[in-house]
């Protein structure tokens, strides 16, 4: 069982993107990190997204011990916002060269692949992109999701509006009976804000707090881009709330060693960015599955990456 491996402490969780429904990519990453060596998949929340995670799964020959998690939000949080490029386009190419998902050809933005990072919003000069919230009706998107099979429903809640939060939190635990998560930041709740928000979550079970200390802000392999990550599991941790806790937001290969150094005891790390960049030119590649030589070549990065993470958590015990 997923809990299972959580009490185990070394948890290794591949983010695929809240927002990211490029089935072809979902399935690669889903293959190549299962062979790796990881555990719990994040999705997006799209029936077509779960299918090209199992592809990705029974690719990999790795059923067992394997679980996925789909990812849906409130208004106003990131994971569950587009891109839109509008007529104030000045054609200079910034976003194209930026954007970490290839989501941007030909100056348009194709949705299927973007994830809402906002780094094409932040490096227009023309204010000609705008960010489009995405929020679903969960009570509509949800039920087909969980007739498929998975093992784990995630509410970003980053956003500030705690009844549209509260809402769909009880709409989640009304149709799924199991695990929950809640991938929540400080950036609009401030520090009390985020504690009463988890605290109201978890007074029925035990759920996962997935702590998010910059989100989708991953990229660089070092203390600096994880450190706000180890930051906010730490004010999770001081709480003593009765959850189990994984950090994400700029994790990396120094996320669990980093919080070990700071005294903060996580039952593991969820890796989006990172993990998807280094790998990203093999994956992108369209013989990727069949090309053995190509998928050994990923699967060494990938293994290293995983490993780092859980011999370092097993070191420092």
């Amino acid at each position: 069982m997923i809990e299972d491996i959580l009490k185990r402490g070394n948890v290794f969780k591949l983010v695929c993107g809240a927002g990211n429904e490029d089935l072809e990519e979902v399935e690669n990453l889903v293959a190549l990190y299962s062979k790796a060596g990881c555990e719990i998949f994040d999705l997006s929340a799209n029936p077509d997204v779960v299918d090209a995670a199992k592809r990705g799964l029974a690719h990999a020959g790795n059923l067992q011990n394997r679980y996925l998690c789909v990812s849906v939000g409130i208004k106003g949080d990131p994971h569950v916002s587009k891109a839109v490029i509008n007529d104030n386009c000045k054609k200079c190419g910034k976003c194209e060269i930026l954007c970490p998902q290839n989501a941007v050809k030909y100056f348009k933005v194709n949705s299927s692949k973007c994830i809402g990072c906002g780094r094409c919003v932040q490096a227009c000069n023309a204010g000609a992109i705008k960010k489009r919230d995405m929020a679903k009706d969960l009570k509509e998107i949800l039920p087909p999701i969980i007739k498929k099979g998975i093992d784990c429903i995630e509410l970003h809640a980053c956003g500030g509006d705690e009844n549209d939060a509260l809402e769909k939190w009880k709409d989640i635990c009304t149709m799924f009976n199991g695990l929950k998560s809640l991938c929540i930041d400080r950036s609009k709740l401030g520090n009390d804000g985020v504690l009463k928000r988890v605290e109201k979550f978890c007074e029925k079970e035990k759920i996962i707090v997935q702590a998010d200390g910059y989100p989708m802000s991953g990229g660089q392999d070092d203390y600096k881009s994880t450190l706000q990550a180890v930051a906010m599991a730490e004010i999770i941790q001081n709480s003593k709330l009765p959850v189990y806790l994984l950090i994400s937001g700029g994790t990396n290969s120094k996320s669990y060693e980093l919080s070990k150094l700071c005294g903060v005891d996580v039952n593991g790390v969820a890796v989006g960015s990172f993990a998807r960049k280094i790998v990203k030119n093999y994956i992108s590649q369209k013989d990727f599955l069949q090309n053995e030589e190509r998928f050994n070549k990923a699967l060494e990065i990938a293994k290293n990456l995983v490993n780092t993470v859980k011999y370092e958590y097993s070191d420092n015990r």
